[in-house]
């Protein structure tokens, strides 16, 4: 495996994509709110990228951050970069003919009933999916790795065009031995001071944690999660509580998890995401297909 530290490994492009959008910005937090990332993540990635590259491309103080003379030589370079990248995907699924559809999908949503209704309607369509996770669904889409994504919002949705397709109402996700356990439905109060899993993304961390509380006051601070299953095990092991869409799956296997629905918050919606203004017609298509199946699933 090529050493991060040393100039000659391989470029990550999603590295790439965030400095961009940094210099674009011309600070971290602007920058972070862009791309849906905690501040200190973003500074951590732009330190691999550094490594990676073996150079230092900006000059950070308490003042703020400015390009080196490395950054700002790179900076037209990275964005050309990014352009033949873009290219190079676009060209090639051009070619792969009118025929080929990449669904893409996030979390526990399922599209197998949707796949299926599109590829009755359209026989001769090779039609395939790609699983996701919420912070891939920008880049996969503008990358032309995918051609749609159906997902749960919050997502970053720069350069994307997003419709809603429904809304689930949110449950919380308590140990079977939790004292709101058997409830037939709760409120904010009745667990405004239980600590809620905590996420990196800041816009998907604000909504999953009712972050600041309906009635202004911030909500408390919980142990971190990166994965699902991470999520699954803290809250079973009686750590944290955690909010979670009614049509999430909670893993039939974890008898020792049980939901409550919680009155008085917005739902979350299920969107189908695709490139903001999708030329292409065979892709207008199957998205308008998709919508279709969709709408007669959940009627």
């Amino acid at each position: 495996m090529p050493d991060e530290s040393s100039p000659s490994a391989d470029l990550d492009l999603r590295l790439v994509r965030y400095f961009t959008v940094l210099a674009e910005h011309g600070s971290f937090h602007r920058a972070a709110d862009a791309l849906h990332l905690a501040q200190p993540s973003l500074s951590r990635q732009i330190q691999r990228l550094e490594q990676r590259m073996g150079v230092r491309l900006l000059d950070r103080s308490k003042q703020g951050s400015s390009l080196t003379e490395a950054g700002r030589i790179f900076l037209p370079e990275a964005q050309a970069l990014l352009r033949s990248a873009r290219q190079a995907l676009a060209t090639t699924r051009a070619a792969a003919g009118p025929d080929q559809f990449t669904l893409g999908h996030v979390g526990g949503l399922t599209v197998t009933a949707m796949v299926r209704d599109l590829r009755r309607r359209r026989p001769n369509a090779h039609v395939h999916t790609r699983h996701l996770n919420f912070d891939q669904v920008n880049a996969a889409l503008l990358d032309h790795q995918v051609d749609a994504v159906l997902a749960r919002e919050p997502f970053l949705t720069y350069q994307l065009d997003v419709t809603v397709l429904y809304e689930e109402p949110r449950v919380l996700m308590v140990p079977t031995f939790h004292r709101l356990a058997g409830r037939a439905s709760v409120t904010v109060d009745d667990f405004a001071d239980e600590a809620l899993i905590r996420y990196n993304d800041a816009a998907y961390d604000a909504f999953w944690r009712l972050d600041p509380r309906p009635d202004g006051r911030p909500a408390p601070e919980g142990p971190h999660a990166l994965t699902t299953a991470d999520k699954l095990e803290l809250v079973a092991g009686g750590q944290a509580v955690a909010l979670a869409p009614a049509g999430g799956d909670r893993a039939p296997f974890r008898p020792d998890l049980t939901t409550i629905p919680v009155e008085g918050i917005e739902p979350c919606r299920v969107v189908l995401a695709t490139k903001a203004k999708e030329r292409r017609p065979h892709v207008r298509e199957f998205v308008g297909l998709l919508q279709a199946s969709s709408s007669r699933q959940v009627t």
